[in-house]
């Protein structure tokens, strides 16, 4: 009987490690996919405030110089020592003797004022030094740069400057689920950040525009 007994209790013993072990796979198969995304979506937060600044400065740079930059070092120093030209539009008129008509004709025409000059860094990031860091991917753990690219296309007959900058998914999820982080590269919705990079700007289409939803604007910094 005592060893019917010592039976039992081994097989009981068995079974509540398997009921355990099959439990938290259970959990962990619900648990599992929530964490990823809150982890996500707090790291995809982050990349995407960076490249809004990056967005900004490079707008910032074409405006001045008429291309945009393809690297970080003329980014930066670009930012460090550039001003924008502060300039008042405003129509005006006179009167102009036309030699056919032989008579006084008026003339309108818009004056542009040069007002002053005002500091990129100021207009763009007041006494913030992040711009500093633009190339490096806002993720602890992760030591990689942005990567940069930038040209002169034709498009529809005009050469027109375009840029690109884009962070791989596998950099800023590179300690997360290894499958999951596979479905999260493939992914194509309407309500995520599709394909295997957080990317923005184009080196074929003229945008600035990031390939993350709206939603991801609604929260983040800028």
């Amino acid at each position: 009987m005592e060893f019917i007994s010592e039976y039992k209790r081994s097989i009981e013993i068995v079974l509540w490690f398997f009921i355990a072990f099959f439990g938290f796979q259970v959990y962990n198969s619900v648990n599992a996919p929530i964490e990823f995304n809150k982890i996500k979506n707090e790291r995809y937060l982050k990349v995407i405030d960076k490249l809004k600044d990056i967005r900004n400065a490079q707008i910032a740079y074409k405006s001045v110089n008429g291309v945009y930059s393809d690297s970080f070092e003329g980014l930066i120093k670009f930012i460090d020592t550039a001003q924008y030209t502060l300039i008042q539009k405003r129509d005006s008129s006179y009167m102009k003797y036309d030699r056919i008509y032989r008579i006084d004709m008026l003339q309108e025409v818009v004056v542009i004022d040069t007002l002053g000059f005002a500091s990129v860094k100021d207009s763009l990031f007041g006494s913030s030094e992040r711009y500093k860091l633009l190339a490096e991917v806002p993720i602890e753990g992760v030591d990689q740069m942005f990567e940069i690219k930038a040209d002169v296309i034709d498009k529809n007959g005009y050469n027109v400057p375009v840029f690109e900058v884009r962070v791989s998914k596998d950099a800023i999820l590179f300690d997360q689920n290894k499958d999951l982080l596979k479905q999260e590269k493939a992914l194509m919705s309407v309500d995520g950040v599709n394909g295997p990079s957080l990317v923005l700007g184009s080196m074929s289409e003229v945008s600035t525009n990031g390939n993350w939803p709206t939603t991801y604007d609604a929260i983040a910094r800028n």
